[in-house]
């Protein structure tokens, strides 16, 4: 029984030797393949994929050119790394380097890759791709939709300068009259004795008493009263005396009508107006030339208004102006009668003068009215939605889109803008879509690929 244990525990020894032997045997004639040998395998297989049925090779496509900052930061990565540097070919995607720059400060050029000295991220490289060549930028629809891109295509309109400014009511200097003594004499009474009275034409001012206007009342009197063949000539030359002294020929006539010397003279207003100037009194004498009343008339009154210098080309000598009052409900009417050669060196703005119809009299020097400037000289003009410009400080741009989702960024000349629509003087074709919306993003875009930078150089370029 011992004898027949051990029989077995050798025979199965020597099966686990035979095996082992065997396996051992099988290896070594079986051909040995490295992991590091299978991507070549693999590249060989994509070559011979790659290989047409006519026996050409197509040259696999490179990678695209940056299309976001975030890639655009990848590269500026990948760059410092490689030793790239402006003016290279980037390897990775056969592209030429134009230059560095930071996308929030794209006006500033740098010609080796690193961090941006203005923001905490990196610089992006500039290629001299198609679009930058070609002025425009590609958006795919998708994205155009993500970002609520809109446009509005450039159309032919009227539009006329809508200004609008705050007034200050001041009186019409042109519908004044002074009232100056023509000969010397005596003030016997007064009757208007305070300024700013309102008065009414042919209203009794003063009574005064002019010696030398007696004198020749008394001298046309007689010469009437005196009957002769040459009479009628000597009371004409009597009668063109008193003119010459100064009387009216409302107060010759009353001489003529009553045949007696009026020794006492009643001045009377000339105008509906009000009183300025009131330098008579009671008793006071006075001598030939001086004044005694100065008298402004509430008809037409004068509005002015201090416009900002970019507005004053928009306004013009007649142009219509309508001004309403918290105290009249009906707006005024009127037009801008001079625009002063003035600027206010504090605030930088033009006085224009306006001259506002009044007949109720409601209009008072002193007091503001809002006015709306129009003119009726409007033309037709290219117009464009007011938020479509993206204004630099140093020029105004649009972004004109064009077939096959690309973007143009174009220069333009404005001029007078109302009611939400800008006039377009140079730089747009009617018809042309114009981006309304999400346009920063898009020249931001545009700045990323060069294309800020190609108009830049051209508008240097210019005389």
């Amino acid at each position: 029984m011992k004898k027949t244990h051990w029989v077995f525990t050798l025979s199965a020894a020597a099966l686990a030797l035979a095996g082992a032997y065997g396996l051992y045997r099988f290896n070594t004639h079986m051909p040995v393949v490295a992991v590091h040998d299978l991507p070549a395998a693999s590249s060989a297989a994509q070559t011979a994929s790659s290989t047409t049925s006519q026996g050409t090779t197509q040259a696999t496509p490179k990678n695209a050119l940056p299309q976001n900052v975030a890639e655009g930061e990848e590269a500026t990565r990948r760059h410092v790394a490689q030793g790239i540097k402006a003016g290279d070919i980037d390897p990775d995607n056969g592209g030429k380097v134009l230059y560095y720059q930071d996308p929030m400060v794209p006006g500033n050029r740098f010609d080796k890759p690193g961090k941006s000295p203005f923001m905490d991220m990196m610089l992006v490289p500039v290629y001299s791709g198609a679009d930058s060549d070609s002025g425009s930028v590609t958006v795919s629809s998708r994205i155009q939709q993500n970002l609520g891109v809109r446009t509005a295509e450039v159309s032919q309109g009227s539009l006329s300068p809508h200004i609008s400014a705050v007034g200050n009511i001041a009186l019409n200097e042109r519908d004044q009259v002074v009232m100056q003594a023509r000969a010397s004499g005596f003030i016997e009474r007064l009757h208007v004795r305070s300024t700013m009275e309102k008065v009414r034409k042919g209203q009794a001012l003063v009574d005064v008493y002019v010696p030398e206007w007696v004198a020749a009342q008394e001298e046309f009197l007689s010469l009437k009263r005196f009957q002769g063949a040459d009479a009628s000539s000597l009371v004409d030359a009597a009668k063109q005396r008193m003119r010459q002294v100064g009387m009216s020929e409302a107060q010759i006539q009353e001489v003529v009508q009553a045949g007696a010397v009026q020794p006492r003279t009643t001045l009377r207003a000339p105008m509906d107006g009000v009183v300025l100037e009131n330098l008579a009194r009671e008793g006071m004498a006075f001598s030939g030339g001086a004044t005694l009343f100065r008298i402004n008339s509430l008809s037409s009154v004068w509005a002015e208004a201090e416009l900002p210098e970019s507005q004053v080309a928009f306004v013009r000598v007649g142009a219509q102006v309508q001004a309403k009052s918290s105290s009249e409900a009906k707006p005024f009417k009127g037009q801008v009668i001079a625009v002063l050669p003035e600027v206010n060196p504090a605030t930088r703005t033009v006085k224009v003068r306006m001259a506002l119809r009044n007949a109720s009299e409601h209009l008072l020097p002193g007091m503001f009215v809002q006015m709306q400037f129009t003119d009726p000289q409007s033309r037709h003009v290219l117009l464009i939605p007011s938020e479509a410009l993206i204004q630099t400080g140093k020029r105004t741009v649009v972004l004109v889109a064009e077939a096959g989702g690309k973007f143009r960024p174009v220069e333009v000349d404005i001029g007078i803008e109302n009611a939400g629509l800008t006039e377009i003087k140079s730089g747009l074709r009617l018809r042309e879509q114009v981006v309304v919306s999400s346009q920063f993003l898009i020249d931001s875009e545009a700045s990323l690929k060069g294309v800020e930078a190609r108009l830049n150089g051209q508008e240097g370029a210019r005389p």
